[in-house]
């Protein structure tokens, strides 16, 4: 007999044990079978419910891992993973979202904390994309902080920063040209700018630490002047203690200037925006996230009396935050608009971070309380008051004449000059450039007020603050305001002046 027949005979409870084992490994494979089978459809089901679905984080991980192991040279994770982040947000042709590497991460909670190294710019958001005119994409100024080295340089809103230590700024994005500018107070910068078509000159600015300012005020006769700088949570108690002192003067009229100012809290904004007018709507917001569609509302007590003439100046540097209270204040009927359309910087961004990184996103756009969209289009005002502009021809003169430093050097060399000592250095300025003694006189005022810094306004040379000063004093207001247009045709007749400057 051999060895099997002499093997005992396993129990029944073991045979059936191995069949139920037996079992349950058949209908495993059978299902993974199935499952292998059907996965397809599967798939197919999942892209019609969610076209853009899940599948997108697989591939995009899957790519990844193989650049990784199979690129001809190694190559950082983290570069491939900053480089597909900057694609992506890129993708979204918003200049107002962007990734946000750790630099610029710590640049925008210097700037939240309201002081920094740096040159005192605010840059124009713009997209990585290059124009549709196929002209280089420079880097535009909104607007220059007051008292710091960029605006004490004169550096202006709409001027093009063409190179930034000789590096161009087209192949830069805006968080990294701010990244360039900002540095270790002390230290120099050297930018080349371009103002309008044909003045070009080089300007060495050397960084310091940036405090944002808030207010200044003062009484214009029987008219008080409050200018806002920022909106920080310290504006409305500025504002608050100058509106105090224009009662205190008995003041007629007011002009609010937002001039240059690029924004800041929305909450400052709504707040400011209270002290003209209360139980109104300032602005609402509107976004696909049901939560962030909201209105905001003017809920505490007004301080400026009913019927106050107000006007507001704006110019292309009035962004977001000014944008919204000249918005809400033309929106009530309460004031009227003086100066350029502002820059059109109407959306909510939120910033969610990704460890020390992170992203700015547009989550909303802002709307006025006529339902007048701000975003890219901008707030034109009631009646346009432009600085005269240089022509072509003086523009050569004008490179020559700011490239020579004899303006900055003869401010800085004669502090308190005397105007018999204006007038012989204007005299000699036109014997040697071909151009007009007001333009010149203009420019060595715009540079003492500079260096002044602390001058709240110069009615000699603003040519909008007077304007705003002459409606307020000569012309009839209420009928004034009775005959304004809506923000909403203001709005439509810019963008057809913007159309037709495009046709033609």
């Amino acid at each position: 007999m051999n060895e099997q027949n002499n093997t005992p005979p396993k129990p029944a409870h073991t045979r059936k044990l191995r069949l139920s084992v037996l079992w349950v490994i058949s209908t495993i494979i059978f299902c993974v079978i199935f499952a292998i089978a059907l996965s397809p459809q599967v798939h197919a089901q999942g892209r019609a419910e969610n076209p853009q679905g899940g599948q997108f984080s697989s591939i995009f991980r899957t790519a990844f891992e193989i650049i990784q192991r199979y690129y001809v040279e190694e190559v950082d994770p983290q570069v491939l993973f900053d480089g597909a982040m900057r694609g992506m947000f890129g993708a979204l042709e918003d200049p107002n979202s962007a990734f946000l590497p750790e630099t610029d991460m710590n640049s925008l909670r210097d700037t939240t904390q309201g002081v920094f190294g740096g040159v005192g710019l605010f840059i124009s958001p713009k997209s990585g994309d290059p124009r549709h005119d196929g002209r280089p994409n420079f880097l535009e100024v909104a607007a220059p902080i007051e008292g710091t080295p960029g605006w004490r340089a004169g550096i202006e809103s709409g001027d093009l920063i063409i190179t930034i230590n000789e590096e161009s700024t087209d192949v830069m994005s805006s968080d990294e040209a701010v990244g360039r500018l900002r540095g270790q107070p002390g230290t120099d910068v050297h930018l080349l700018i371009r103002r309008g078509e044909m003045l070009e000159f080089p300007v060495t600015l050397t960084r310091a630490v940036i405090e944002v300012p808030t207010v200044r005020h003062a009484m214009i006769g029987d008219i008080g002047y409050l200018r806002l700088l920022t909106f920080t949570p310290h504006t409305v108690d500025r504002a608050r203690e100058a509106i105090a002192y224009f009662q205190s003067n008995n003041y007629a009229g007011m002009i609010l200037d937002l001039r240059n100012n690029s924004g800041g809290r929305l909450d400052a904004a709504v707040a400011i925006s209270n002290l003209f007018a209360e139980g109104k709507v300032v602005v609402s917001t509107r976004s696909r996230i049901e939560r962030e569609n909201r209105s905001f509302y003017a809920r505490g007590r007004a301080i400026v009396p009913p019927n106050t003439p107000i006007v507001v100046l704006i110019n292309r540097g009035s962004a977001s935050a000014s944008e919204i209270v000249a918005g809400a204040l033309k929106d009530w009927g309460i004031a009227y608009l003086v100066g350029e359309r502002t820059f059109g910087k109407g959306s909510v961004q939120q910033v969610y971070p990704l460890g020390r990184a992170g992203f700015r996103l547009t989550t909303a756009r802002y709307y006025t309380p006529s339902n007048a969209s701000i975003d890219a289009i901008g707030i034109p005002p009631d009646r346009e008051v432009r600085f005269p502009d240089f022509s072509d021809v003086d523009a050569a003169e004008l490179n020559s004449l700011l490239n020579s430093g004899r303006i900055a050097d003869f401010v800085r060399d004669n502090p308190d000059a005397a105007p018999a000592n204006v007038d012989a250095f204007v005299r000699g300025l036109a014997g040697d450039f071909d151009l007009e003694e007001a333009l010149l006189r203009r420019l060595i005022r715009n540079d003492q007020n500079r260096r002044a810094g602390s001058l709240v306004l110069d009615m000699e040379y603003d040519v909008q603050l007077r304007e705003a000063v002459r409606i307020l004093t000569e012309e009839n207001f209420a009928l004034l305001m009775e005959n304004t247009r809506t923000l909403k045709s203001l709005q439509e007749e810019a963008e057809m002046e913007d159309d037709f400057s495009l046709a033609s």
